[in-house]
């Protein structure tokens, strides 16, 4: 089993539409041209120097399915359950409230802003 988690970089007032608006733009291939955002490229890096999404991987890894879809304003993850998933939850919580980004939740259609999870 697996759930899926995006970090999206949004103002912290972004609310639960603005945020489902984002993902499903971002999910529907709808990318915004642009220049990345330094906050998603730092939260990228550091999180996949701890668990990586590319060979070699880390046994076990953590991801359902990779590489993980990274665009100029969002990472998007699916988790697998269990012990590696949990640590990976754990550090992607941690990175997106260092980082001020927003975390949504498509399962449950909740938005976080940064820090509300940590």
């Amino acid at each position: 089993m697996s759930f899926g988690l995006a970090v999206l970089a949004m103002d912290e007032s972004a609310d639960a539409t603005a945020a489902r608006a984002r993902y499903e733009r971002c999910t529907t291939g709808d990318h915004v041209e642009g220049d990345l955002d330094e906050r998603v490229v730092a939260f990228y890096e550091e999180l996949r120097a701890r668990f990586p999404d590319h060979p070699p991987y880390a046994e076990p890894s953590p991801w359902a399915s990779t590489p993980l879809s990274v665009g100029i304003d969002h990472v998007i993850m699916n988790l697998s359950s269990g012990a590696a998933g949990d640590a990976a939850l754990r550090a992607v919580l941690e990175l997106a409230a260092v980082h001020r980004l927003l975390i949504w939740d498509p399962q449950s259609g909740d938005a976080h802003p940064p820090g509300a999870l940590a």
